[in-house]
């Protein structure tokens, strides 16, 4: 049995009032990658404890309860995340009033950690987008769209790439 590395993160699904969703634009050596606000679970820490600290970090944002968990995904790809063979993902949904993102972290560690930008984005515009740019995950519009018409599901969605 091969024992695989994966990275465990989390990530906020932010939609304001308008549906419209917070990304972060990640700009790495071989693509941009517009992606939700996030970041890896430290050993020790629980989910929701690294759900508040990324937020808090990169867009300002204080949680005062847990969200709903959406969606899970498991990607096993060497090189995905540097260091690791692969990740696990788990989405929460956090609604919000729309805000402007001013995290704790300065811009010259954003930058660091490869962001170098936000957006609120609206589900058409995802859908619609033909630039070079990519979405985490590829079909963000998909499961997306489902989040936003049928609401949070019992169970977390599994998604793909």
């Amino acid at each position: 049995m091969v024992l695989l590395n994966l990275r465990h993160s989390v990530r906020a699904l932010i939609l304001d009032e308008e549906d419209r969703i917070l990304l972060c634009r990640f700009a790495l050596p071989e693509r941009v990658v517009w992606a939700a606000p996030g970041g890896g679970v430290e050993p020790g820490e629980s989910p929701y404890a690294a759900l508040c600290r990324e937020l808090d970090e990169e867009v300002g944002l204080i949680l005062v309860e847990p969200p709903p968990h959406v969606w899970h995904r498991r990607v096993v790809e060497p090189g995905y995340v540097q260091g690791y063979d692969g990740a696990i993902q788990d989405y929460f949904l956090v609604r919000t009033a729309a805000f402007q993102p001013r995290g704790a972290l300065s811009n010259e560690h954003l930058v660091a950690e490869n962001i170098t930008g936000f957006r609120w984005w609206r589900l058409s515009e995802i859908a619609d987008y033909q630039g070079p740019d990519l979405f985490g995950p590829r079909d963000l519009a998909g499961p997306l769209s489902k989040l936003i018409k049928d609401g949070v599901p019992e169970r977390p969605l599994e998604l793909g790439l």
